[in-house]
């Protein structure tokens, strides 16, 4: 049961601002690539702990930095000249009860498993050289990780917050699905010359969208520069298309704003990523848990993916912020807009947050003093549910990117 909490009326509703910016980097982004690449790693060390030991065992793989390579692309098919490199690193339990934990071989078969699945044309083992940089954990961190073996009650690694805001406003839910439906295994199919590397900006500015697209088209599948230039139409007409599904709108779309088709200066690639030429990328510099950047919202700077799904709240208070500001506007046909913000103290219960701090808009006239009951009961219930976001995220069904 929380004890430290504390309810709130939202001032300014967020829906009624004029202007709002929110941006997506998609999974081909080099910084959204670590992301995966140090989440992956952590939900097949979870696997591997559950199977051999029966127990999630610590560790924190929430540190990795991409090394951009270096390529020639051209019209018909170009080559990488050096495979990007990517350095992934943390701490994790190597051995446990005498059983020895093949951390390199799990880097390995992680990184590759999640690039093959998420990339049409490029090849891990020819593109992309993986270094294991994983040390074992702390003693004294093992050790508060370990306690909850005995008590049954998982203790918070670390002194942080956690914040989460609902619902989605109408131009975030466009940024998702623009690159959620540019990045899916129809529009591959439909437009292989589309890479995974792609990014969203989208600025609204009273009724008027303006969505800048950033894609890095496969050279390959391009023949010439006219061949380039009709290939960018038809995505930005895919785009528009995609976004006049959930909004009435004016909507703009521009894609690769920085071409320059005089001089031949275009955004194509080998691979469909930035990566293996001229960019880099690393842990915690994308997307927040809920897959966007959203300056006009709360959010921390917490880098989740790759954090230990049992004990870490930089993590999990992230997502069940989240949670719960969702449960709010769901349950709540008074509450149009909720703000939930947690923090916690190492090695006190998870369950237990120092402070709770919902804030909610409600219709003009509304009384919070109705609904705080209420609002204490979705938190606590979310609280203890917490259980089912390590279930989630060792399955690969809840994603932080």
């Amino acid at each position: 049961m929380v004890t430290h909490s504390h309810l709130s009326l939202c001032q300014t509703p967020y829906y009624s601002q004029p202007v709002e910016i929110v941006e997506r980097k998609g999974i081909g982004h080099p910084d959204t690539i670590c992301d995966a690449l140090a989440e992956e790693l952590s939900r097949t060390l979870c696997q591997f702990y559950l199977d051999n030991f029966g127990l999630v065992l610590h560790h924190n793989v929430d540190k990795a930095l991409l090394w951009g390579g270096s390529s020639q692309a051209k019209f018909g098919g170009g080559e990488i000249i050096l495979p990007m490199e990517i350095f992934l690193a943390g701490r994790a339990t190597s051995e446990y009860k005498g059983i020895s934990v093949p951390i390199d071989d799990l880097v390995e078969q992680s990184c590759t498993r999640w690039l093959k699945a998420n990339f049409h044309e490029l090849d891990p083992e020819h593109h992309v050289k993986l270094h294991s940089l994983i040390r074992p954990g702390s003693a004294d961190l093992v050790e508060l990780y370990l306690r909850q073996e005995a008590t049954g009650i998982a203790l918070a690694n670390d002194t942080s917050c956690g914040v989460g805001y609902a619902p989605l406003s109408e131009m975030e839910r466009i940024v998702l699905q623009v690159e959620q439906t540019l990045n899916s295994v129809e529009t591959k199919v439909a437009y292989p010359e589309t890479g995974e590397d792609i990014k969203v900006m989208a600025i609204r500015s009273d009724e008027d969208i303006e969505l800048t697209v950033s894609c890095a088209f496969i050279d390959r599948y391009i023949t010439d520069v006219d061949d380039y230039v009709q290939k960018k139409l038809q995505l930005a007409r895919l785009v528009e298309q995609t976004a006049k599904t959930l909004t009435n709108r004016n909507v703009k779309v521009t894609v690769n704003a920085a071409d320059d088709v005089d001089t031949n200066s275009l955004f194509m690639t080998v691979t469909g990523t930035s990566a293996e030429s001229g960019d880099d990328g690393e842990v915690g510099r994308g997307n927040r848990v809920n897959g966007l950047i959203t300056p006009y919202r709360p959010m921390n700077m917490e880098a989740a993916a790759g954090k230990n799904p049992v004990t870490h709240v930089g993590k999990l208070y992230n997502i069940v912020a989240q949670q719960i500001a969702f449960a709010l506007v769901q349950k709540l046909d008074e509450v149009t807009e909720a703000y939930c913000y947690l923090v916690s103290r190492i090695g006190s219960p998870i369950k237990q947050p120092m402070i709770v701090d919902i804030r909610v808009s409600l219709p003009d006239g509304g009384n919070i003093e109705t609904i705080r009951k209420s609002v204490d009961d979705i938190v606590n219930d979310k609280l203890e549910r917490m259980d089912q976001i390590r279930q989630a995220l060792v399955s690969g069904t809840l994603l932080v990117y």
